[in-house]
This record gives C-alpha cells, sequence and structure tokens, in this order.
C-alpha cells in the first residue's frame, strides 16, 4: 500500500495535482523547478517494492541491479538538479551507486544480523562455503572474511571505475559525487580489520570525515 501510494503520487504530481503532503509538495516544486525525469522516480518505487519480501540476494548481480535502481536513479536525478547532462557523468553515477548499494549491504549486515536476517549475495557465501547462521552468530573464521573481502572488492572495483572518468566529467557534477569519500573511507576501514564484518572500529563514526569532504570539494575531486 506504501508502494502504490507514492506510485500514485508520482503521477499525480507529473499530472500537475500533488496532494497536500509535505514531501510530495516538495518533490513537485523540484520536478516542475528542475524538469526531473519521471522514469528514475518510479525505478525506485519499483525497485523497492521487488525488495519488500526481505530475500537475501541471489548473486552479486542481483544486489547491483537493485543498487543501480534505488541509488543510482537518485545520482541520475540530483545530476538533473545541478543541470548536468553529460553521458560520462551519468556512467559515473551508475558505478557509484552500485558502490554505494553495496556498501550499505555490508555497513547493515550486523544489524541485520540482530534481527535474523541476511542479505549477502548468496553465490558468493556458497561459494566459500558459508550459511547464513554463520553471519547469525557473528562467525569470524576466513571464509567468512572471504565473503566480505569479494564483495567490498567488487565495491572499490565501481570506484575505481566512477574515477577512471574523473577528468571527463563536468566540474559542476562533482558535489552529486562526494559519497565516494564515505564510501572510500568504509572500505580503508573494513581492509584494516582483515574484513572482519563484525569488527566494533565498523560501527564508530569517523569525525574527520566532514573535513574530508570538504577538502575533496576545494580540490574539486571524487
Amino acid at each position: 500500500m506504501r508502494m502504490e501510494f507514492w506510485r500514485k503520487t508520482v503521477d499525480d504530481i507529473y499530472s500537475d495535482n500533488p496532494p497536500q503532503q509535505p514531501v510530495a509538495i516538495e518533490l513537485w516544486k523540484a520536478v516542475k523547478r528542475h524538469n526531473l525525469t519521471k522514469r528514475w522516480l518510479m525505478k525506485i518505487i519499483d525497485e523497492r517494492e521487488k525488495n519488500l519480501d526481505d530475500k537475501p540476494y541471489r548473486n552479486i548481480q542481483e544486489l547491483e541491479n537493485y543498487a543501480e535502481n534505488t541509488q543510482s536513479s537518485l545520482l541520475y536525478l540530483t545530476l538533473e538538479i545541478l543541470g548536468v547532462k553529460d553521458l560520462h557523468a551519468d556512467h559515473a553515477a551508475s558505478h557509484i551507486g552500485k558502490a554505494q548499494g553495496i556498501v550499505t549491504c555490508l555497513r547493515a549486515t550486523p544489524y541485520h544480523g540482530s534481527r535474523r536476517r541476511v542479505f549477502l549475495p548468496m553465490e558468493i557465501c556458497m561459494l566459500h562455503g558459508v550459511s547464513q547462521e554463520d553471519f547469525l552468530r557473528q562467525n569470524q573464521a576466513k571464509n567468512v572474511r572471504d565473503v566480505i573481502y569479494d564483495i567490498a572488492s567488487q565495491a572499490h572495483l565501481h570506484l575505481k571505475h566512477a574515477r577512471s572518468f574523473h577528468k571527463s566529467v563536468p566540474v559542476k557534477a562533482f558535489p552529486a559525487f562526494l559519497q565516494t569519500v564515505a564510501l572510500e573511507d568504509y572500505l580503508k576501514k573494513i581492509q584494516q580489520v582483515d574484513f572482519d564484518i563484525f569488527h566494533p572500529s565498523l560501527q564508530q563514526k569517523n569525525t574527520l570525515l566532514p573535513l574530508s569532504l570538504y577538502v575533496q570539494s576545494w580540490r574539486k575531486r571524487y
């Protein structure tokens, strides 16, 4: 019902008849001001709806598809707000969105485990002989860490691909991509603890992150 509400809301927004709901009204204003593409909003809703059954991802590609249709779609909308229409920026947004989705899945693993849920790609778990129960029990064996290594490596690869477009992406698109600073920070921290997803340090905030964001913004990098 929640997804149907937002699907109808988006339809009404693009019919210039937004419901009298605070978020819907602000979204309508943004759509009018920046001529946002309806398709990206609908992709987010459709993908969220498919994900409501709380099943683990079958493989890394399924996780990437979810990230593309949610996180990357948000980045495409952000680029539209910034007035950026560029193929290289779109390619970078696609990879950053996938990296964001993978890192979010990793970061949430301890929380989901505490609620007896595991969403990590089953194919990678099976490859290393790891069961869902291993994550529920917070097993720190090497094969469990190997699963995390494989998944984190895929996120790192997407970041690397996104940054390969750096010289071709318009500078005014960079503010949309500053989340790469937080993504890289997490991937470095998880490497430092040898991919122990349950290490307490991974649950601590990096107080220097705002400074890193400022530096990257000043350097016009992502």
